[in-house]
């Protein structure tokens, strides 16, 4: 009755973690510190690093099934798609020390070494090397995930709040389909429930452009914003120039290209059934009063 999840404090990890305890199962996190003054008290942590493979195995004893979201958004400094994935196979290697039962992966969907993203490209070589693992495994891989504490929706809230102008990459035309988090961990929960290896999409009921995808965020947070076209170059730049501002990484060259590139669809029957236009209409009110920071929660 004990699984171990990476991040239970973080975003997508939080979701897990309180699926699983809604399920009446028991909740280890591995965490490098000690979680917010909100965190559900619930749940047990153990603080430890994914380079301190004898405190993983330590961690990981008597656990069922491990749910694994740790991953970066962009290399920054030290920090690099590699280690990443060096961490996380070293995280495999104590589960498979420790007896664990399972693993589900967190990936992305649309994965591939032919991707046109290194982002993109990682995350295949990881789902590889989850395969070749010796673990009975799940990989699930979520389209654009939303959800309270979320960064991308809110933030693009905040700037449809206080700007004037909101100007869009290219065309708007290319689409994307928004999962809501919670959709996620049910399906990566009723995957860690599972006996037999799979991979699955966690993707939402709608597709949507990204033309409709601002306007949807726009009016549901009353913005009087001007929305504008322009090409991906001028687009980047003044979002350069807004993560100087607020001392952040807003957009990166290989986000752009990902959305640009409709990546963030899924091919399968959608298994989230949580719509984008539900969820920010009952969080208006909430959505984009506050800004997040990417570089605080993860980098700094």
């Amino acid at each position: 009755m004990l699984d171990a999840v990476t991040g239970a404090f973080s975003f997508t990890g939080r979701a897990i973690a309180g699926r699983l305890l809604s399920e009446g199962r028991e909740v280890v996190t591995l965490v490098r510190r000690h979680g917010p003054p909100d965190a559900d008290t619930r749940i047990r942590t153990a603080i430890v690093t994914l380079d301190d493979t004898a405190r993983l195995v330590d961690a990981l004893h008597g656990v069922d099934t491990l749910y694994n979201t740790h991953w970066i958004r962009f290399a920054r400094g030290n920090v690099s798609f590699d280690l990443a994935i060096q961490r996380t196979l070293r995280l495999l290697d104590s589960a498979r020390r420790a007896g664990v039962r399972r693993v589900v992966h967190v990936s992305v969907v649309n994965a591939s070494e032919t991707a046109p993203t290194a982002y993109f490209r990682a995350k295949s070589r990881l789902e590889t090397e989850v395969r070749a693992s010796g673990l009975s495994y799940a990989i699930v891989r979520p389209t654009l995930t939303f959800g309270s504490r979320d960064i991308l929706v809110n933030n693009l809230c905040w700037v449809l709040r206080r700007f004037p102008v909101f100007v869009m990459p290219g065309d708007g035309r290319y689409r994307l389909q928004p999962v809501h988090v919670d959709d996620v961990a049910r399906i990566a929960v009723e995957a860690g429930q599972a006996s037999a290896d799979l991979v699955t999409d966690a993707a939402g009921p709608d597709i949507l452009t990204f033309n409709q995808f601002v306007r949807l965020l726009a009016d549901t947070v009353r913005s009087r914003a001007r929305l504008m076209h322009a090409p991906s170059t001028l687009s980047l730049a003044g979002s350069r120039v807004l993560g100087l501002l607020v001392r952040d990484v807003v957009l990166t060259r290989d986000e752009v290209t990902e959305l640009t590139a409709s990546l963030l669809v899924s091919e399968e029957p959608p298994k989230g059934t949580i719509q984008l236009s539900a969820w920010a209409s009952a969080h208006a009110d909430e959505l984009g009063r506050t800004y997040h920071s990417e570089l605080d929660r993860h980098y700094r």
